[in-house]
């Protein structure tokens, strides 16, 4: 297997179980039982059910950042010069892919275990586990170099490479916060987000011309064309942040990717900004429950970031945000008054300056309360999901208790209320 993995000249090793089988091979300071059960730890999380060999390399091919799949990622012509290399490279990868684990001296005849193995986990919380799968056997049916090259480009044109292609979400951690980091000025690291809601769009119900306008306007993203910053405003439990996740469910295979950032990392943003821009994918960068007080003045800062300031933020990338408040800062009477002999004299100013942020985003969406009649809609068709069988006159008299008791009506009550009867 060292002479494989010796001839690669784009795909890195360095660091990788690839790298310890190796070593373990060589007796180089690794116990090969340790490597081994590190495979197998790797294929139980990940719910392989079969060669998890075969699925562990499929999934470093995915993973690898290297000239040559972020040029197919990118649908960018490859260089003939790199093209060579790259068909080196899937020689020796395909040879390791098709390695007989039996032939390993720590392994022999119990590589029946790694051939065949049964995950005890039924299904992975690795939202990228599937698609490995499906490399996997697409490698596997490959019985050339060329159709092995073939199939991991293809890989990569459709789902990308690297962490950015592999998973749906990230969410933002300051570098200085992580183990065995230095502690860094405004730099932050994007942790994939792996146990997610697969919702999707049909299961949020109601709210149907609200919905329309964000897909609208994510389908404008995705094709190419001009698309808005969104603001979804409204009362709580409305469905406003669950229309932004769904939508991760509903195009990750169109290369839409979301960044979960909060309203104290928005020093962070121009870094994430600056490194997204030239992948090959559509990022919302999601900021949930945003709102300010009079005190808080991030929000200038965020602004500038918005749109505004003199970097213009690239076209792959687009915010939305969700906020209990139409105008996001809070305002007080008093801002709408020219003169307050105990205050600045133009309030007026004041009051533009804080309105000036919500005009930044070029779509706000307005998520209402429910009426009765749509409040009880929304319990019955979640009541129909979880096969809940009641006279429909006892169910609405429940639930309309149920809201009372806990003052509102909206789709988390509804679905809170459908729980309580499960």
């Amino acid at each position: 297997m060292k002479n494989f993995t010796q001839k690669l000249r784009l795909f890195d090793t360095n660091g990788t179980l690839l790298e310890k089988f190796v070593e373990a091979c060589d007796c180089q300071n690794v116990k090969p039982t340790e490597t081994v059960g590190e495979l197998l730890n790797f294929a139980n999380v990940h719910a392989v059910n079969g060669n998890c060999w075969r699925y562990y390399i499929a999934y470093f091919i995915a993973s690898d950042v290297n000239a040559f799949s972020l040029a197919f990622e990118r649908k960018n012509a490859c260089d003939s010069t790199l093209l060579e290399f790259a068909k080196e490279d899937c020689e020796n990868l395909m040879q390791i892919f098709n390695y007989d684990l039996s032939s390993l001296p720590f392994i022999g005849y119990k590589s029946s275990l790694l051939t065949n193995f049964k995950s005890t986990e039924r299904i992975s919380n690795k939202p990228y586990a599937e698609i490995v799968a499906k490399l996997s056997l697409d490698l596997e049916k490959c019985d050339t170099p060329k159709k092995f090259l073939c199939a991991i480009t293809k890989f990569y044109s459709v789902y990308g490479v690297g962490e950015l292609g592999l998973n749906k979400a990230f969410r933002v951690v300051a570098e200085d916060s992580l183990p065995g980091k230095k502690i860094t000025h405004h730099t932050s690291q994007l942790l994939p987000i792996t146990n997610m809601n697969k919702k999707g769009l049909s299961d949020i119900v109601g709210y149907e011309l609200q919905k329309q306008k964000v897909i609208q306007n994510t389908q404008a993203f995705l094709d190419g064309k001009p698309a808005n910053n969104v603001l979804l405003y409204g009362d709580m439990g409305t469905g406003k942040s669950s229309t932004v996740k769904a939508l991760i469910n509903e195009y990750y295979e169109q290369g839409l990717r979301i960044i979960e950032i909060y309203k104290h990392q928005f020093s962070f943003i121009s870094d994430i900004i600056s490194r997204l821009s030239s992948r090959n994918y559509k990022f919302i960068l999601y900021l949930d429950d945003l709102s300010f007080d009079d005190f808080e003045v991030e929000y200038k800062y965020f602004k500038a970031i918005i749109d505004g300031g003199l970097e213009v933020k690239p076209d792959n990338i687009l915010i939305y945000a969700t906020s209990n408040r139409r105008h996001i800062i809070k305002e007080n009477y008093s801002d709408g008054n020219d003169i307050d002999s105990m205050d600045e004299l133009h309030k007026s100013d004041t009051k533009n300056e804080k309105l000036s942020l919500v005009a930044r985003f070029g779509l706000s969406i307005y998520y209402p309360s429910p009426d009765q009649e749509e409040f009880l809609n929304i319990v019955h068709e979640i009541a129909k999901k979880y096969d809940i069988k009641m006279d429909r006159e006892k169910l609405d008299k429940l639930a309309l208790t149920w809201a009372i008791r806990n003052g509102a009506k909206s789709g988390r009550m509804a679905e809170q209320f459908i729980h309580t009867l499960l």
